[in-house]
């Protein structure tokens, strides 16, 4: 295996007059965990499915474990899994018969399709629940079940599209412990995400918006070369009437705010220095009448720096 298991260099995907993917280039190591951060509709699944030869790519090339996709597919297919978004299950088959089906379709023998099936049921919790039909199973065992069946060929490169979108909390974290034990194993995987909280478990990742790569590095790095100023969390006990003022102080532009933006709770302020303009942001709520209980200087989320690197 050479340096790099995925090598793309300047991909573009049109779609008549539409760019979905504009000049990518980028390149993702054995066994590393890959993030690929966008909103929907950034070009995320287009890059997936022109890395897996199910588009063509407009210009640029990529190759996948020294494979081209777009004239190799048949050759590559038996080396890469895909799990997307739909969880890509029949619901009228039990769990063990939906990974019967899909080692048979990629060329299992039975007596590994047998040793896989039972540490693909081990694996996704479903020991006890293999004869049960996937349509009765939660949204957390059909992720996983959907992830055995994308692995039951032991593939050296995982594409995982979204994977936990629309799975709880919970789930999606012990999901992603899934995900770090196929890296161990020295499995490549490149996820896609609009979640900030599991591009921060990435090893390295990738800006995207509208087709474009804005930004690439590890979580650490981003957040140290990409975010512009610094960022005040406001904890106050009206949000929604601070956040009002906030806005309206920024549409005016009677103080530099680069961004206003509630996190749970909380309001982050993005502002040129924090220790400059920690006590006008106070006073200002203060004439408006808000009660604030604190205003503090706090490191970027790396979803303040992916609206930062966009802006």
């Amino acid at each position: 295996m050479g340096e790099y298991t995925i090598e793309v260099n300047n991909l573009s995907k049109k779609f008549g007059g539409f760019t979905a993917v504009d000049d990518v280039s980028f390149n993702v190591r054995p066994g590393e965990v890959y993030g690929w951060l966008g909103p929907n509709g950034a070009g995320k699944t287009t890059t997936i499915r022109m890395l897996l030869g199910l588009l063509t790519p407009t210009s640029g090339e990529a190759r996948v474990l020294g494979y081209n996709p777009a004239t190799q597919t048949k050759s590559m297919q038996a080396l890469v899994g895909y799990m997307s978004q739909l969880f890509t299950l029949y619901n009228d088959l039990t769990a063990r018969e939906n990974i019967r089906f899909y080692g048979l379709a990629y060329g299992l023998s039975r007596k590994q399709l047998r040793h896989r099936q039972a540490q693909i049921l081990e694996m996704a919790g479903l020991v006890g629940r293999e004869h049960t039909l996937t349509s009765n199973l939660s949204g957390g065992w059909k992720q996983r079940l959907a992830l055995g069946c994308a692995i039951v060929h032991e593939p050296r490169v995982v594409f995982l599209d979204e994977p936990t979108a629309g799975v709880d909390p919970i789930s999606r974290r012990e999901f992603w412990g899934l995900i770090y034990a196929m890296a161990k194993k020295g499995v490549t995987v490149l996820v896609t995400t609009h979640y900030m909280d599991e591009a921060e478990l990435c090893q390295r990742v990738g800006f995207i918006s509208q087709g474009k790569l804005i930004a690439l590095d590890t979580p650490d790095q981003l957040k140290q070369s990409q975010m512009r100023g610094h960022v005040l969390e406001i904890n106050t006990a009206d949000a929604d009437r601070a956040m009002r003022a906030l806005k309206a102080t920024q549409d005016a532009g009677r103080l530099p705010f680069e961004e206003v933006a509630l996190y749970g709770a909380q309001i982050h302020v993005v502002v040129p220095d924090a220790e400059t303009f920690k006590a006008p942001i106070w006073a200002l709520l203060n004439d408006e009448g808000i009660d604030v209980h604190s205003i503090e200087w706090i490191a970027p989320t790396l979803e303040d720096v992916f609206i930062s690197a966009v802006k």
